[in-house]
């Protein structure tokens, strides 16, 4: 959850990391190459992500007029936010495993098409109940998806680059934050009562389809590994396969599934959840923290959502350039959590008034987002095989229930309280906390 209206132009590559050792610092071959796998696959995967983050978040913005519509309290709405994440959770691990066997292209064309169009039957919900059962079912339909990139991205990339494929691949949340908040506030505004239906549910079908037709596309155009495709020859892997053999961190990794369930993995998940904590809070009550702060229009309070968005694509961007120079990784995940949660606590107490309020949450979704792509060079550099297929799985699963956990408790709070303050300085504890333990884990890592 899946993320320009320039997406293009993020596919330009970045000025090359420093090489592992054993590799030749400056092999134009080799970076032509790199070059060729960036352009080919990125721009695909980034309207994928896109289109993930969108149709799993714009219920955010449908909850405008929505909530009324189905008589939807503020914890009613946080669990229906949320049980998507059950869904997600359940089958996650299952999906990527079966991704790792039957490849990439034919996968993530599956989970594509089917969540597209359960995403557009949301404009068919008539209960609560029925609100409920989609967005179960569109959590099981879209597992597999992220991890499932993230794990496709090692086939490809060594580990000094993959911190900016990642980063990129992710920049589509922010496109989808940029994008989506005009976007669905617009379709509120001007499909609403069009042939007798509620803006909503036509922003639910037309936000829908699209992934559904992107993943047919997928199936024909995204290669599963390196040997698959024709754009590369003899030379070209080679050369390709020597460079990721060679830039394989030199400590100990796990390769069977079995043996995921340790303490190391066990604490990326949690630090993955309390991250992620931070995002699905800023993505599913942004719309309604600006609507609080006096704003009614549908397409003003869209157009306010992107704000923070956009500062965070720019920010997520520059910190990967220099964690990848640097490949200090944990420090700057670690560092950027902490910035969030100080932009959290700051818009928690200023949660009625609008411009101290956004600028706080501003910083704190430039935090989050930077801090989430580099965190996934921490396990990928642990795990291999199948167990980086399992591992990335089951911590992406265990993360991802925060996206139930986060706007239910953040609902509730806000109906028990009757404000968001409490919700937010909760995100703003999260993020503390998420930045503490990646702190605490890089320093372990160096002394051993």
């Amino acid at each position: 959850m899946n993320s320009h209206p320039h997406a293009g132009a993020l596919v330009q590559p970045a000025p090359a990391a420093p090489s592992m050792p054993g590799t030749t610092p400056a092999d134009p071959a080799l970076e032509g190459i790199y070059r060729r796998i960036g352009w080919r696959l990125m721009p695909i995967l980034l309207l994928a992500q896109v289109l993930a983050y969108l149709d799993r978040v714009n219920i955010g913005t449908a909850k405008l007029q929505m909530a009324a519509d189905l008589s939807l309290s503020a914890t009613a709405y946080g669990l229906g936010a949320g049980i998507f994440f059950l869904g997600y959770f359940i089958f996650e691990v299952p999906s990527n495993m079966l991704l790792h066997r039957l490849g990439a292209r034919t996968w993530i064309a599956r989970i594509m098409v089917s969540w597209g169009l359960l995403s557009a039957a949301m404009g068919w919900v008539q209960s609560t109940t029925g609100f409920y059962v989609l967005r179960f079912l569109l959590g099981v339909a879209e597992a597999g998806f992220f991890p499932g990139v993230v794990l496709y991205l090692t086939y490809w990339f060594p580990a000094h680059r993959r911190g900016r494929m990642t980063t990129l691949f992710m920049s589509a949340t922010a496109v989808a934050g940029i994008v989506g908040g005009p976007l669905s506030g617009w379709i509120l505004a001007a499909f609403d009562g069009h042939l007798g239906h509620a803006g909503w549910r036509w922003m639910f079908a037309l936000e829908g389809l699209p992934s559904a037709l992107v993943g047919v596309l997928v199936f024909f155009l995204l290669p599963s590994r390196p040997r698959d495709v024709r754009w590369l020859d003899a030379d070209a892997l080679a050369r390709l396969e020597a460079d990721l053999a060679q830039a394989t961190p030199a400590q100990a990794r796990v390769h069977r599934a079995a043996d995921i369930l340790n303490g190391t993995v066990l604490l990326f998940a949690l630090i993955y959840f309390l991250l992620l904590a931070g995002l699905y809070g800023v993505s599913f009550w942004l719309p309604s923290v600006i609507r609080a702060a006096g704003i009614a229009s549908t397409v003003t309070v869209g157009w306010l959502s992107a704000v923070p968005y956009a500062a965070a694509m720019v920010a997520m961007n520059l910190v990967a350039r220099q964690a990848d120079r640097r490949r200090n990784w944990g420090t700057l995940v670690g560092s950027s959590a902490l910035v969030a949660g100080v932009g959290f606590c700051v818009s928690a107490l200023m949660v009625d008034q609008l411009v101290p309020a956004m600028a706080a949450l501003t910083i704190a979704s430039a935090g989050i987002l930077s801090a989430l792509p580099l965190f996934w060079n921490l396990p990928t550099a642990r795990l291999d095989g199948m167990a980086a297929a399992a591992g990335i799985g089951f911590i992406n699963a265990i993360g991802n229930l925060s996206g139930f956990v986060s706007p239910f408790a953040i609902g509730w709070l806000t109906d028990k309280t009757h404000t968001a303050t409490a919700g937010v300085g909760l995100l703003g504890a999260s993020a503390m906390l998420a930045g503490a333990l990646t702190l605490m884990y890089g320093r372990q890592a160096r002394r051993h």
